[in-house]
């Protein structure tokens, strides 16, 4: 039996796109612009808008690509990059403010049988505003700390949890409106 080393492959691959070599990069865009274009549209509403900010962060990608480390997956990398990219975007464009409100909750978010489709979901997430939604994104599916996120979108710690808290109650909110209109009690 003949093994493949998948990280030889891929090792190979960023060193063909570093060296400009554009089948490389084809393959690299073509095999992470469909999980990209997700994590850009989790920020971003309008799926046109979520489209340019995934070329101009690709564009980052290639630009930077001799930087990379090879420490840690080289998607978690592209991923990042795609974040930071969608955050500026949404501080340009948006100019968010933040509450600074240092009440915080800590309470568990009910984990609701998902019967909701991924687009209903995607349609509650969108609706929450802005600084909520970009917390929430930051925190329940990237996976970022409450201090990372305060470096990041530079606001204290407790407004970052805060506005987890005020994200978790508004679609705990509508969800329940959901529910009970599915269920003719509303």
């Amino acid at each position: 039996m003949k093994v493949i080393n998948l990280h030889q492959e891929e090792n190979e691959l960023i060193h063909l796109a570093v060296e400009n070599n554009r089948p490389a990069q084809q393959q690299i865009y073509t095999q992470f612009s469909p999980k990209m274009l997700s994590v850009c549209r989790q920020y971003i509403k309008d799926i046109h808008q979520a489209e340019d900010i995934m070329i101009t962060a690709f564009m980052k990608v290639f630009t930077n690509l001799k930087n990379f480390q090879h420490k840690g997956s080289f998607e978690g990398w592209i991923r990042r990059i795609m974040v930071n990219e969608c955050i500026s975007f949404i501080r340009v464009e948006k100019k968010l403010k933040y509450i600074e409100d240092e009440t915080h909750f800590e309470e568990s978010f009910n984990n609701t049988e998902s019967q909701f489709a991924i687009d209903d979901i995607q349609f509650l997430i969108d609706s929450l505003p802005d600084g909520y939604k970009m917390v929430f994104n930051l925190y329940a599916i990237e996976g970022f700390k409450h201090h990372e996120i305060a470096d990041m979108l530079g606001i204290k710690e407790g407004t970052s949890k805060s506005q987890l808290s005020h994200a978790r109650k508004m679609l705990q909110a509508q969800i329940n409106t959901l529910k009970n209109y599915e269920y003719g009690t509303e």
